[in-house]
């Protein structure tokens, strides 16, 4: 089982999220990780785009700009850990995203103009840390809930540690019920 990590976690090491996550993948022997810090894509404009759209078009998938795409839909399980920035996550997932979202290898139109997912991951997992209550404002995950959907992954899993900012908050307890929380998701894996 190929589980794919995306790493949208930007301070590297001193990530609460990235420590979760690895937590969470430990034991996984088979993860690929896309580290979006080192990898710093850059969203599609103008010419980029129209290429890109012919060669969608054209069915022809062997430009190095589809191997995120390839890599997402082949992919038994996908893992995407980032932090609650900004109600949401940082812009650099959302590129990654752009660049994922391959018409023709990971969705397509049906003749009925109806999105089908051609993905393989039975679900995606979301795993997050914020300075406040994340719940409270999601947007985020419910972005992910419905890429996951448009992309045919028909799970979604969150968990989170919150208020870990907040003055007087019992850090280590919300990170042990994230941690609680990851060990049910892992449970069953």
């Amino acid at each position: 089982m190929t589980v794919l990590f995306v790493n949208a976690c930007l301070r590297g090491e001193q990530s609460r999220t990235l420590t979760l996550c690895r937590e969470y993948l430990e034991g996984v022997d088979d993860v690929e990780e896309v580290n979006l810090a080192e990898l710093r894509l850059e969203p599609y404009y103008g010419e980029a785009a129209a290429y890109r759209a012919q060669l969608e078009k054209d069915g022809q998938f062997d430009d190095p700009m589809f191997d995120l795409g390839r890599q997402f839909a082949a992919a038994d399980e996908i893992v995407i850990g980032a932090p609650y920035w900004d109600l949401s996550f940082p812009a650099a997932l959302k590129v990654y995203i752009e660049h994922v979202a391959v018409m023709g290898m990971v969705f397509h139109y049906t003749a009925e103009g109806r999105c089908e997912g051609l993905c393989r991951a039975k679900h995606l997992t979301y795993i997050t840390t914020g300075g406040g209550n994340v719940a409270a404002a999601n947007f985020g995950y419910e972005y992910l809930r419905g890429i996951a959907g448009m992309f045919g992954i028909p799970e979604t899993r969150f968990a989170a540690a919150e208020n870990l900012d907040v003055v007087g908050a019992d850090i280590k307890g919300n990170l042990d019920a994230a941690r609680a929380r990851l060990a049910e998701l892992k449970a069953t894996r």
